[in-house]
């Protein structure tokens, strides 16, 4: 009788982590794509009794027009909780919660802190990028993360406050390296920069593919190609995971240099890869300042 008593009371406790356990007696955790994989395995990753494991491919990029696959909706179907960045960036979340109606979403942009840009009418979901907004996302992680699963909170706690130190250690030290750059006015390959931008107070004077993977048409290049012949510093800064051909009509035009800057958006969704955030950010600092020095 008491072993039956204790295996009711476990049930409960459970059920009370907001979702169902999979198979293997584990809370498993999925991720929308790669910077919200690298944010929550920085909280979640390594705590025993939870597996992390993100949705995308490694080379998926900004999930600008995803399409989920069938395989994608076979993960989610085992999944406890789905953990998305939010802001519009997951299209398909509509067509998730239809389906998987037990399946807890957790919004990491959820949090009164984040102050949200626009492009145009729309929300630009890109909060990440800024090093203070990402801060935030983790907080909003980790407390969403207690309240759906308290009995690992404790380590959920411990485990944000040692990634937020480090964040702001990162954050201390892209100001010192970029706040008093002499030039900062960049011209960006889409919209992923402008929290970034109005964080560390760059001006993004004109942007190369307003929808990334497709084409700027020829008035835009051309409006483009002037505004960079009129900055003090001709630079251009293309993204990894798209394709620099346009950048590369605009430099051989005007004579700009070209260099990258990564959003993070692409990576191994690996445990031993939870300082790829910060390390890609030191990179794209080194970037910046090498550029516009």
């Amino acid at each position: 009788m008491k072993k039956i008593i204790l295996l009711i009371l476990l049930a409960l406790t459970l059920s009370g982590c907001g979702g169902k356990i999979s198979d293997d007696g584990k809370l498993k955790i999925v991720t929308s794509f790669y910077p919200i994989y690298l944010h929550t395995i920085n909280v979640a990753g390594g705590v025993e009794g939870v597996e992390v494991i993100n949705l995308t491919k490694p080379q998926t990029g900004c999930l600008h027009d995803y399409q989920l696959t069938t395989e994608d909706m076979k993960t989610l179907e085992t999944a406890d909780i789905f953990i998305v960045n939010g802001l519009g960036m997951e299209d398909f979340l509509d067509k998730v919660t239809g389906a998987q109606k037990d399946l807890k979403i957790v919004d990491a942009s959820h949090s009164d802190e984040i102050y949200l840009l626009k492009d145009g009418d729309e929300v630009n979901p890109h909060v990440w990028v800024c090093v203070t907004y990402a801060m935030q996302q983790v907080l909003a992680i980790q407390r969403q993360l207690c309240e759906l699963d308290p009995e690992h909170a404790e380590a959920y706690k411990k485990n944000a406050l040692e990634y937020m130190n480090r964040l702001t250690a990162l954050r201390d030290e892209m100001h010192l390296a970029l706040d008093n750059l002499p030039h900062k006015d960049i011209v960006t390959f889409h919209e992923a920069f402008p929290y970034f931008a109005a964080e560390f107070k760059f001006n993004i004077a004109a942007v190369i593919e307003r929808e990334p993977g497709t084409e700027p048409t020829p008035q835009e290049l051309v409006e483009t190609i002037q505004i960079v012949n009129e900055l003090p510093v001709k630079v251009l800064f293309t993204e990894p995971q798209y394709s620099p051909e346009a950048a590369e009509t605009i430099a051989r035009e005007t004579g700009a240099q070209i260099f990258t800057l990564d959003p993070i958006t692409t990576g191994e969704a690996k445990l031993e890869n939870s300082s790829a955030y910060l390390d890609g950010m030191r990179k794209n600092m080194a970037t910046l300042a090498e550029a516009l020095k």
